[in-house]
């Protein structure tokens, strides 16, 4: 049973009053760069156990009358389709469901989006003409040549100066990204420097999450920080700037770091004598650590993250996302916390399941034997394995939801004659080479069958229950699969094992 580390009441009202006097300190405007994912912060979720992912929108909301929110997308990323890795959307789309989420959930707009590092790109085009359709306000920054080195032409009309400003009616503007190096600092400077030229006060503060500068450098809870840049290879460090400045130990990650000596002339050039910052710490509003009321239970739920971290760079370099410098740091992080990929409980289980399956196909049969396992809340774990009609995706799913219902093992939830059915039309109308049901499609075949089983429709009513439970597959999941796994909010990790020996999978 999972215990609850963190308190979102206590966070939300340390945070809110933080940022509020943050503000005050600098005249008519507070520029606030917010560093992670504004909604569904799942990774915060995860190794804070009892974190609401959707508590910085909490906070805007409270803050609703006095920010403004603008949305600072890098046009790199949609050149080149960076993935929401949770989401498995394109940095772009998440993008517009954020605009779209914050509407209709939180009845909050966007002051504008921007696109940074324009550089005429055909892709980012398109999608700026969509938001423009749609009566966004959009603005676009190109790249300054020399960044972020040569001060003199950075802190100009030909630098930030050239960039478009963004109109913006409330003392606190919010400047968020779907992820990082959007541009979201060098948007608030920009902003700072359009300011000072109008004869504006305004300041700037940093709110990001993680690092967390109050925990030790080497808690699993910013190991994990660590563990989830692996790709962008930053790291975390004791800031030196801060320890001069003030005598006090406090964690930064190395870019923040590195860029603070030029990023503090750049304020000083900006504000002149109103920069009140010392250290990239100081710039920081983050009463995280303050909320975290079980630190035994941050730790375990972060050493399962960094778990997860290692399986998920493992198939991305099985499917060519990932490098084997990325595969490389994650594996240090794990051998220096002393962690082994079977300290996650399902995968032991996952892979007796896939054994179980071999052994029972008999001697001389070749394919493909995977398995799956589901740890339910309660720490119960649910075996499943594939089968010439399912697949192990679907198999643990109605195993699970089966034994929550109570529902005994020997009583089908889907009609033969459905299964049938649905593989018949992937072989012979589809033409489909893989025709077993990926969990997509069985999840469709069970609320069809519960139109006419009592037992399907109590069955479906426990599916909600597997909301935050804990998978692993001995196989990197099908779309199907991935799609109805991701739907039901599992945490899933998989070995970077194909399931078909066909390079295209379905």
């Amino acid at each position: 049973m999972k215990r609850q580390g963190f308190d979102n009441d206590k966070y939300l009202s340390e945070q809110s009053k933080a940022i509020i006097e943050r503000a005050k300190r600098f005249g008519n405007k507070l520029y606030l760069e917010f560093g992670g994912k504004m909604l569904f912060d799942m990774h915060a979720a995860r190794v804070l156990p009892g974190f609401d992912p959707n508590v910085k929108m909490r906070l805007l909301h409270k803050l609703r009358d006095q920010a403004d929110i603008v949305l600072c997308i890098h046009a790199g990323d949609i050149e080149r389709k960076k993935l929401r890795a949770d989401f498995g959307i394109t940095y772009d789309v998440d993008a517009l469901k954020l605009i779209d989420d914050l509407r209709s959930d939180w009845e909050l707009d966007v002051a504008g989006v921007v696109v940074t590092r324009y550089d005429e790109q055909a892709s980012v085009d398109q999608f700026l003409r969509r938001l423009e359709r749609h009566s966004i306000p959009t603005y676009t920054h190109r790249p300054i040549k020399g960044y972020p080195a040569n001060l003199e032409l950075i802190v100009s009309d030909r630098g930030y100066g050239a960039n478009a400003y963004i109109e913006s009616a409330k003392p606190i503007t919010v400047i968020t990204g779907p992820g990082p190096g959007s541009g979201k600092m060098a948007t608030c400077l920009s902003q700072l420097y359009h300011d000072c030229k109008r004869g504006i006060e305004s300041g700037y503060a940093k709110f990001e999450t993680f690092p967390i500068w109050n925990l030790p450098l080497k808690h699993p809870v910013n190991v994990a920080y660590e563990a989830a840049t692996c790709d962008i290879a930053d790291f975390n460090l004791i800031d030196p700037h801060h320890l001069e400045a003030h005598g006090e130990t406090a964690v930064n990650y190395n870019r923040d770091v590195e860029a603070f000596p030029v990023l503090k002339r750049i304020l000083e050039r900006v504000m002149g004598d109103k920069v009140c910052y010392q250290s990239p710490t100081d710039m920081g509003v983050n009463r995280a650590g303050f909320a975290i009321v079980d630190d035994g239970a941050v730790r375990e739920a972060a050493r399962q993250e960094i778990i997860r971290r290692c399986f998920r760079y493992q198939c991305e370099y099985a499917m060519g996302f990932a490098t084997q410098e990325t595969v490389d740091r994650i594996e240090i992080i794990m051998e220096a916390n002393e962690l082994r990929l079977e300290d996650r409980a399902v995968v032991g289980e996952a892979r007796g399941a896939a054994a179980g399956a071999r052994r029972s196909s008999g001697k001389g049969h070749e394919g493909v034997f995977c398995g799956a396992a589901l740890e339910l809340a309660d720490d119960t774990i649910i075996q499943g394995r594939n089968s010439p009609l399912m697949h192990a995706a679907s198999s643990v799913v109605l195993n699970a939801v089966k034994h929550l219902a109570g529902i005994p093992h020997e009583i089908p939830l889907l009609a033969n004659s459905v299964i049938q059915s649905i593989v018949q039309m992937k072989e012979e109308v589809l033409d489909s080479r893989n025709a077993s049901l990926s969990l997509d499609e069985t999840l469709i075949a069970l609320a069809f069958s519960a139109t006419q089983n009592p037992t399907a429709k109590v069955a479906i009513q426990k599916l909600a229950e597997l909301n935050s439970c804990e998978v692993h597959l001995t196989h990197m999941p099908t779309p199907g699969d991935e799609a109805g796994l991701r739907r039901l909010g599992v945490n899933l990790t998989s070995e970077p094992n194909f399931a078909s020996r066909e390079l295209f999978m379905t």
